[in-house]
């Protein structure tokens, strides 16, 4: 089976009112935790690469890494640019075999986002690939993306028709309080869920994604604050939050800091408790194990994409 796009993916996510899980991939072992675990629960899969992840690994490593994936699982699965900021990097992804690109004009003016992924959007669908945009900004950091709280915005909902209609795009992310990165609110977590529901009024049948939708799992960030790590006060988007906006018009929610919280905090416990060992395989097994867990339990409880495949 080839990588597929998210056309399909993403019909029957609208329609069954699930989402699908994007999970950012760096190396082999994450890609095998994500697809060993989708695999046992038969869901279809968005493996995303954000642009210092492919500088990382290389992208011919990653291409053949998914390709792996592929053969092993024998699931639908969708390679796509996390936060492509330019048409040169996603041109790139394109033509060396990605079937999804985002491309992130939020941090231009209306006017220059549209004409960005226009250009974009023209050159993806002449090759038979889908694009994400987004549409306000989320605050955060993480890899490339860096927004100070007090410039994100929330998506405004009078924008999206001429956007979507204008630029063609195949689905948008959109800013209702999620944010990149482990340390999400300040006080009590609230999305707003009144900008999702007028934003799928005037896009009926359009599929939305979230990013910075992490739930930052206390028993990650504890392992990682006993064995030497220094993260008071990180939390998370809430799982129940999550189901609510899969259950709406949101159809993918792309998830990142929960791996690298995961794999980080098994392997320093691995390290506290075994100080003397140096065989990556020791140390990367566990780690990798950690990872299949988590996105197993987000595929069920959280996606509800499990036996969608």
């Amino acid at each position: 089976m080839p990588l597929v796009t998210t056309k399909d993916m993403f019909k029957k996510a609208y329609e069954g009112g699930y989402a699908i899980g994007a999970f950012n991939v760096n190396n082999m072992e994450i890609v095998q935790g994500i697809t060993e675990a989708a695999k046992e629960v038969n869901a279809p899969l968005i493996l995303q690469v954000s642009s210092g992840a492919r500088k990382y690994a290389n992208h011919t490593y990653l291409m053949k890494l998914v390709e792996a994936a592929i053969i092993e699982t024998g699931l639908p699965i969708c390679l796509h640019l996390d936060h492509g900021d330019t048409f040169e990097l996603c041109k790139s992804c394109i033509d060396g075999g990605f079937t999804s690109v985002m491309i992130d004009g939020s941090h231009h003016s209306f006017k220059e986002n549209m004409k960005l992924t226009k250009q974009v959007v023209d050159y993806a669908h002449d090759k038979g690939v889908v694009v994400e945009a987004e549409l306000g900004k989320l605050a955060g950091i993480e890899d490339a993306v860096n927004v100070s709280e007090k410039d994100a915005a929330f998506t405004d909902p009078d924008e999206v028709e001429e956007f979507v209609k204008t630029t063609g795009v195949d689905s948008l992310a959109i800013a209702i309080g999620t944010s990149h990165g482990a340390f999400k609110f300040k006080g009590e977590p609230k999305l707003r869920f009144d900008i999702l529901e007028e934003i799928s009024k005037r896009l009926p049948q359009f599929p939305i994604v979230l990013h910075g939708a992490s739930s930052v799992i206390p028993e990650y960030v504890e392992m990682i604050n006993k064995f030497g790590g220094d993260m008071p006060g990180a939390q998370g988007v809430p799982e129940d939050m999550l189901r609510k906006a899969a259950s709406m018009a949101v159809c993918k929610i792309n998830i990142d800091s929960d791996l690298r919280l995961a794999l980080t905090g098994t392997i320093r416990k691995y390290f506290a408790e075994n100080p003397s060992h140096f065989d990556p395989r020791q140390y990367l097994s566990p780690a990798r194990a950690a990872i299949k867990d988590l996105v197993k339990k987000k595929i069920v409880n959280v996606l509800g994409c499990d036996n969608k495949a």
